[in-house]
């Protein structure tokens, strides 16, 4: 049983301002698995006063001092590997295979990451007779989500503390545990205190209070559009910078060429991966009409090879993240049903032999049109919609036809022809042929957000540019 029931600020575990506790259940038992309290406006307060009186040195710190801490840090998540694992596994229902893999994986590699960023990166640039200055931002408000909640962690927190900046963390109160196991890793690494602060929370509560207050420079927050216009709005009265990771509906545009049966299962099982539940999941896969039906027979038989099952064992997949996740998907199948898609695998209802824990069938609906509610809206679930496209012309159109843009794929073996498909989309990533990289920036178009993390561009995100003119060399 975890029990996480203090907040770690200026360096200790401290009680909450008010005693307010929350149960955290497993997904794949729907049994309380621990508690955490529920912070308050006055916490982040508190929080905010350590940040800020740290702040003070932090910002003059060299680059010796944070390559050391970094590496402490990377030193002291090896060591807490498998607890990592355990807690992502058993709050949010990832087979452990991807918990101790991709999971903890990605919190490795944006730290190595940023020490490499870190070695060379230049804080001081002389353009003619002005000498331009990266200075760190202040104090960075980061509120990040439980899908994949290690590297959201990560990719916001490593950067900030590599640039100079200190910080408060408000991660998901439905999976919090792998963050308070973080918080320890940091402690024990010896970062200074008051430099990173982690508060419980919900986000009336807590994401409120940081998005609003009036000494935090920055917030980055990663979850849905409909939260981060609510906090983009919070925070408009103090003027702060605001960094939006948001929500997607990414198209995979699939080549017809004699690769097509091997780019159509491939899409189809990345679609599954994490229960469905990742922001550029590849949701909306595209093919010719001429092979739709290929199309259906290659992805019905690859999404039932994808089996769901105990997180503790070999499954592909486990359960989704809360019964509140499992019944908006299973709405939005009934949904695809009711408006005429052809449900080619899954369905409703959850797999037999899963009765108990938020256990989804991988679903795949074909013959969609992009005006169905399953092809406009973000389903986070293990559900893949196939639609068909007359030419390429036609295909980009369609894939564009979205709110959002975040992420976009391109299957195919042209490659100079996926590469002038990928300058026409509208999304912030276009992986070909699953292209993948820890240094690409990351971040959307259009309500998928603002800004970006990964890489040199999320050093970048925490930095303000001071001109000082009349300095020659």
């Amino acid at each position: 049983m975890y029990e996480y029931t203090k907040f770690y600020i200026d360096g200790e575990w401290i009680d909450p301002a008010k005693a307010n506790t929350m149960p955290v259940e497993n997904p794949a038992t729907e049994e309380t698995i621990g508690h955490i309290s529920l912070g308050s406006a006055a916490d982040v307060d508190k929080a905010v006063a350590a940040a800020r009186r740290a702040f003070e040195s932090w910002q003059f710190s060299s680059r010796a001092e944070r390559l050391d801490l970094l590496k402490a840090i990377g030193a002291g998540i090896e060591k807490r590997r498998e607890d990592l694992a355990k807690a992502v596994s058993e709050e949010m229902g990832a087979p452990m295979s991807l918990a101790s893999g991709p999971h903890v994986g990605l919190l490795g590699g944006h730290l190595q990451t940023a020490i490499k960023i870190l070695e060379d990166f230049q804080f001081e640039r002389q353009d003619g007779n002005t000498l331009h200055l990266f200075e760190p931002v202040g104090l960075v408000g980061m509120i990040t989500p439980w899908n994949w909640p290690l590297n959201q962690i990560a990719c916001k927190v490593f950067p900030a503390l590599a640039t100079g900046n200190t910080m408060i963390l408000k991660p998901s109160e439905i999976a919090p545990f792998n963050a308070a196991i973080f918080a320890e890793i940091m402690h024990e690494a010896g970062v200074p205190k008051g430099v990173f602060n982690l508060i419980n929370g919900d986000g009336p509560g807590v994401g409120t209070a940081i998005s609003g207050h009036e000494d935090i420079d920055m917030v980055s927050f990663t979850g849905s559009t409909r939260a981060g216009i609510a906090i983009a709005s919070n925070a408009a009265p103090t003027v702060k910078r605001v960094a939006q990771e948001l929500g997607g509906k990414s198209p995979n545009i699939v080549l017809d060429d004699s690769a097509f049966a091997k780019s159509v299962a491939k899409g189809t099982v990345g679609m599954m991966g994490n229960s469905g539940q990742t922001c550029t999941a590849p949701s909306r896969m595209f093919v010719p009409h001429a092979r739709m039906e290929e199309a259906k027979a290659v992805a019905k038989e690859a999404a039932e090879g994808v089996i769901p099952g105990d997180p503790k064992g070999n499954a592909a997949i486990g359960p989704v993240v809360s019964k509140t996740q499992w019944d908006k998907i299973q709405g939005l199948i009934e949904k695809g049903i009711e408006e005429g898609a052809t449900l080619v695998a899954g369905g409703p209802g959850k797999p037999e032999g899963l009765e108990t824990g938020h256990y989804v069938k991988p679903t795949v609906f074909a013959d969609v049109t992009n005006d169905m509610t399953i092809a406009r809206e973000e389903i986070f679930g293990p559900v893949l919609c196939i639609l068909g496209y007359e030419d390429l012309d036609d295909a980009v159109r369609i894939a564009n036809d979205t709110e959002y843009g975040l992420a976009s794929a391109v299957s195919g073996e042209d490659m100079d022809q996926a590469k002038a498909i990928a300058r026409r989309i509208r999304a912030g990533r276009v992986a070909i042929n699953g292209g993948y990289d820890m240094m690409a920036a990351f971040g959307g178009y259009k309500k998928s957000g603002n800004g970006r993390e990964w890489g040199k561009f999320g050093f970048d995100e925490f930095l303000e540019v001071k001109a000082v003119m009349g300095a020659p060399a």
